[in-house]
């Protein structure tokens, strides 16, 4: 009997969840309500976001070797997030995941996952 691969193994590892995030970045850059709430260069942005994500996804500890817990709210808290902010970004997000080619069940896993943590990060 085989071990249960993680959702990063099955995705390919850090290239797959890199691409997305360059994809999600790129939308982000032109949306003229997200963009404000981020720094002017991205480069940092991106690579937080990817190494956070291959380590929730079953890949590597990089993010949390780092930078500590990952304290999504702490870290969010400086930022006004309404429902406007959370849905910006969940189209976007969603929208890096879908044109991600992935299998269906771990698309929807990854889905459901970006909907409730940007549900949880909404502060006004």
């Amino acid at each position: 009997m085989s071990e249960p691969v993680s959702i990063f193994e099955a995705v390919g590892g850090t290239p797959w969840f890199a691409a997305m995030i360059d994809r999600f970045y790129d939308a982000v850059e032109t949306d003229l309500l997200l963009r404000p709430l981020y720094p002017d260069d991205l480069t940092e942005s991106r690579q937080h976001m990817v190494l956070f994500l291959q380590q929730y996804f079953g890949g590597p500890t990089t993010y949390s070797d780092q930078r500590g817990h990952p304290r999504l709210r702490m870290r969010h808290a400086p930022f006004v997030i309404t429902t406007a902010e959370k849905d910006a970004w969940l189209k976007h997000m969603l929208a890096a995941v879908r044109s991600g080619d992935l299998h269906p069940e771990i698309e929807q896993r990854m889905v459901d996952y970006f909907d409730m943590a940007a549900s949880h990060l909404v502060n006004t």
